[in-house]
């Protein structure tokens, strides 16, 4: 049985999501999951039902093999939970099949360029750290001085809620929310 998947990421996205389910339909999916969700989220339920209900022999079905996963790691590794459980994947948009030769040595080579993508990114990321501190710059939020979080405390312990701290001092309610733990842990 094929079982369909289809993604967009937002609401305003509703032609592109009417389109992948057709391209689904057309292709034979008895049913499809719809999500409307960012690629970065990992909270994708329909595909969480999807994958549940797909047994061995079946397959799930997505119009681009980027619909499955937030990164392509990610994406990776939902094929292999679904190859280990004997079902294989079909990605409309570069005609894989996870149940054919080509597409395990398509879908390998996928592996080893993405791997290889995030070890350089990682290797980038260091040098660029290291290069900052030669710089005498360091990463993180900034600090805020010590005179203006007395001043946050201040205005917090004269009534004043955290919303209208937020607005007079120019600051995230989470700076002020850590600014008031912290003077609760001293």
């Amino acid at each position: 049985m094929r079982i369909g998947y289809a993604r967009v990421s937002t609401q305003d996205q509703h032609e592109s999501l009417a389109a992948q389910k057709k391209l689904l339909q057309d292709y034979g999916c008895a049913r499809i999951y719809t999500d409307i969700a960012s690629g970065a989220q990992a909270a994708r339920p329909s595909l969480s039902e999807a994958i549940d209900y797909v047994r061995e022999g079946d397959s799930v079905v997505v119009t681009r093999l980027d619909r499955l996963g937030r990164t392509t790691l990610d994406t990776l590794r939902t094929i292999q939970e679904l190859d280990e459980r004997g079902i294989r994947v079909e990605a409309l948009d570069v005609s894989l099949d996870t149940a054919t030769p080509a597409g395990k040595l398509v879908l390998n080579v996928i592996a080893s360029l993405a791997q290889w993508e995030r070890d350089l990114l990682i290797e980038r990321t260091q040098e660029g750290l290291a290069h900052a501190r030669s710089q005498g710059r360091v990463g993180g939020r900034p600090r805020i001085p010590e005179e203006k979080r007395q001043a946050v405390l201040a205005a917090l312990e004269s009534g004043l809620s955290q919303k209208q701290v937020v607005a007079a001092f120019g600051i995230s309610r989470s700076s002020v929310a850590r600014i008031k733990a912290s003077h609760k842990r001293v």
